[in-house]
């Protein structure tokens, strides 16, 4: 019997992704569309870019896929 952690946890996708499938990942756990966390994401690049790229590449490297 799979835990709440388990169950409620966020991945990379497969199926969805543009780079590397982080937001896709984070929009379909919230349940909104993968576009809008795109463009959060590249509207958050612009202005904190050193900040937003390491959490990406951190992302990346710790989010199993799904």
């Amino acid at each position: 019997m799979k835990n709440y952690y388990e169950s409620n946890r966020i991945y990379k996708s497969r199926i969805n992704r543009k780079v590397m499938g982080v937001c896709a990942g984070v929009a379909h756990h919230y349940g909104v569309e993968a576009w809008m966390v795109r463009l959060a994401t590249v509207l958050a690049f612009l202005a904190f870019p050193p900040a937003i790229l390491i959490a990406y590449i951190v992302a990346t490297l710790l989010l199993p896929s799904r």
